[in-house]
């Protein structure tokens, strides 16, 4: 109790005696004993002991008001449901005991309450909880799963359903975004190197248990702008930032890093790491499993593709990943990326990372309608792709092209499969997220895709490639003939895909379904300019289009009247 024992005791005694037990009594609840500088109470409800708390916490803060800091006195709760042994003056079992631990895990003023509280409490109180995700404590066999409560009341502000994605009310505890590192290489050719290492930093963390990760893409919209930690976890709804600078020199490699929280903007970790070129992966396993003690968590045993040892070729890798988060669909876009992954192969044919992303580029022209021969394109990237699997069967991003690849030929059923197999192997994968929206609208489940759209975008809100998931929402709201909302998506499509032929003919008919005729004509007009011909100048072409939407006979008879109505309204010809 410090150097006046005799005072704190007496503050603590008129505090529990003018507000706090009046509180307790209030919901029924009961103060079994007290111990010290602290006491057990039992309430009949859940509901009254967590409304206690809540009370009893503000009306401390109250309290202490104008109290000098070293005067004050401040509780920490901890609240917990579950079965008790009881006697004359006590109470025991597991119950109770995970209380104390939680007592122990609440801020000065705060309150900790268990998963099972939290489960029943729902959203019948208006308090917001922190997931502080397992935590192991003293005494108890398993983790117990921790929220912090905050007392303020929730907020609700009137959106637009149609263009907006809600975040989350609080920040989850193990959820980092790694921001693009500072290139100091005399080199500035060097930057798509840089880039690389944080990419892939950010493909590892996703290796770390329950850990949420926003995408490289979203990440990198910060590059060259002021670091502002606090505004960042915000904006990106997480906890903790990564930052940090990379200098090469000849066969040298420099790395700093630094892991910051969000909250309190507070450095936790900082390092240096030297190394030689042949050991760059070796350094960033390093920095990852130097994240994962910091954060309190366990590496996932998760088998990532195959890394190519040869240093030329992965020059080529990183180079054709940095044009990949240029703007896209066109063709020089295409030839520059293919070139770079087939001189990668070239230097090492065994490189997994290679095969996959060259697949990828194969199947994205197809999808983007840039190809003289999609059967070709895509029996190419087949080929890759089983190699890639075949190698390593466990990486994630390779079931995801896959899973493009099948979508591709219409093999949506195919498809859904190995989209949730890329989920189960990193649950972070935006990409995944957004081929399996595309596959429950296909198979005619089109309420569903929503949700998983929202989920991608969530976790990558300012990807270069987010249009896909505007695209899909455009389409099922076009689909349930809610043209205003569909017009409000295809539109943000466009914006963040304005080179995709195939989206403006969504577009057109949207427009045309509204009565805007003309604004649809020239929708169509773009549409045959960027693809370079008379690719998009019949209804029969679209409906042969390689991987077109049109899925079951629901989603078929669902275009049918929606989409092609609309073209047809627009004036394009049926064949």
């Amino acid at each position: 109790m410090g150097a006046d024992e005799e005072g704190t005791h007496e503050r603590l005694q008129a505090h529990l005696r003018e507000w706090v037990n009046p509180k307790i009594a209030e919901q029924r609840g009961r103060v079994v004993k007290n111990t010290g500088d602290g006491f057990l109470a039992e309430f009949p409800s859940v509901v009254g002991a967590v409304r206690c708390a809540v009370e009893v916490q503000r009306g401390m803060a109250e309290r202490n008001a104008g109290t000098p800091p070293e005067k004050r006195i401040e509780f920490r709760v901890g609240i917990n449901l579950g079965d008790v042994i009881v006697e004359e003056h006590d109470i025991f079992g597991d119950g109770v005991n995970v209380a104390a631990r939680l007592e122990g895990l609440a801020a000065p003023g705060g309150i900790c309450v268990s998963g099972t509280v939290r489960d029943h409490i729902g959203e019948r109180l208006p308090y917001a909880f922190e997931d502080m995700g397992e935590q192991t404590v003293k005494n108890i066999a398993g983790p117990v799963r921790v929220y912090a409560l905050r007392p303020a009341a929730r907020s609700a502000v009137g959106v637009s359903a149609a263009a907006s994605i809600p975040k989350p009310a609080t920040a989850p505890r193990l959820s980092i975004v790694v921001l693009p590192f500072t290139n100091l290489s005399d080199d500035r050719e060097q930057q798509y190197f840089v880039d690389g290492i944080a990419e892939d930093l950010t493909t590892d963390l996703s290796r770390l248990a329950n850990m949420l990760v926003i995408s490289r893409n979203t990440a990198f919209t910060y590059r060259n702008k002021p670091i502002d930690t606090k505004q960042i976890g915000r904006e990106l709804g997480v906890r903790y930032v990564l930052e940090g600078s990379v200098r090469r020199w000849g066969d040298r490699v420099r790395v700093n890093a630094q892991l910051i929280d969000a909250l309190t903007d507070t450095h936790l970790w900082a390092e240096r790491f030297d190394r030689d070129m042949g050991d760059l992966f070796t350094l960033q396993d390093e920095i990852t499993g130097c994240l994962a003690n910091t954060l309190g968590v366990e590496l996932i045993t998760a088998e990532a593709a195959r890394r190519t040892e040869h240093p030329e070729a992965l020059d080529y890798i990183l180079q054709g990943r940095a044009v990949g988060f240029k703007q896209h669909s066109c063709d020089s876009y295409y030839a520059e990326r293919i070139s770079l992954f087939e001189h990668a192969l070239s230097l090492d044919p065994q490189s997994v990372e290679a095969q996959t992303r060259l697949a990828a580029v194969l199947v994205g022209r197809v999808f983007d309608g840039m190809t003289d021969s999609a059967a070709a394109d895509l029996a190419s990237a087949e080929r890759l792709i089983g190699r890639a699997l075949a190698a390593s069967p466990r990486y994630a991003h390779a079931h995801v092209i896959k899973g493009r690849a099948l979508l591709a030929q219409n093999r949506w059923e195919e498809a859904t499969g190995e989209y949730e197999m890329a989920l189960a192997l990193n649950r972070n994968s935006a990409a995944a997220l957004q081929g399996l929206g595309q596959c429950k609208l296909l198979a005619g489940l089109i309420e569903e895709a929503i949700p998983l759209e929202e989920q991608a975008i969530r976790l990558s809100p300012r990807d270069p490639y987010i249009g896909y998931s505007y695209f899909v929402i455009g389409t099922v709201h076009l689909l349930q003939s809610h043209t205003d909302e569909a017009i409000v998506w295809l539109e943000k499509a466009r914006g963040a895909m304005p080179a995709v032929p195939i989206l403006r003919c969504s577009l057109a008919a949207t427009y045309a379904l509204r009565g805007e005729t003309e604004r649809a004509a020239a929708e169509l007009a773009e549409a045959r300019r960027l693809s370079g011909g008379d690719r998009f100048s019949s209804i029969a072409y679209l409906k042969a289009f390689p991987g077109a939407w049109w899925g079951v006979p629901k989603t078929r008879a669902l275009f049918e009247t929606t989409y092609f109505a609309g073209l047809r309204k627009a004036g394009l010809p049926e064949q």
